[in-house]
């Protein structure tokens, strides 16, 4: 399969369904400090500030709107795909990212989890390249389907000649 075929079409593999689980509780966490420190700040005054009112205001509705849309538009955006002689992703939300990584330039593969991942069974696939872009990342697959996939992109690696630079 030639690069011009990749380009012109998304990877065909989503990740995990649960992602969208992941990224509402992590977007969770980042806010619940956001607006639980603007919330300390009006709790300590007695008579706090219009404006700062109108942030926390601002910043509960930006909160939901982030929580609701955020998870779904990335599931909707995150896909991948491997074949013998590429790794293809697609990531992102409002920045969305293309990367192709030839099966001949990859220097390592690794799977990591952390612990909201290893709570949802979830797991994240980085391939490393020569590349000055950095590393290729498939967040989000299902832990087995992370680790099969790492074992193929391992043998793959190992029966493709090339330098890896």
């Amino acid at each position: 399969m030639n690069n011009t075929e990749w380009q012109l079409r998304a990877p065909v593999n989503l990740v995990s369904r649960r992602a969208i689980l992941h990224w509402t509780l992590s977007a969770l966490v980042g806010w619940v400090v956001v607006l639980g420190g603007q919330g300390i700040h009006l709790l300590v005054n007695d008579d706090p500030p219009a404006w700062a009112r109108t942030v926390a205001i601002v910043s509960v509705v930006v909160a939901v709107a982030h929580v609701l849309v955020m998870p779904r538009w990335r599931y909707a955006v995150h896909r991948w795909e491997t074949n013998p002689d590429a790794v293809f992703t697609r990531s992102g939300w409002i920045n969305q990212e293309w990367r192709l990584a030839p099966v001949s330039r990859i220097q390592t593969v690794d799977t990591a989890r952390g612990p909201l991942q290893q709570l949802l069974k979830l797991a994240t696939v980085t391939v490393t390249t020569a590349s000055a872009a950095g590393p290729v990342k498939i967040e989000n697959l299902d832990a087995s389907v992370a680790a099969r996939l790492t074992d193929e992109l391992v043998s793959t690696t190992q029966a493709t000649p090339g330098d890896a630079t």
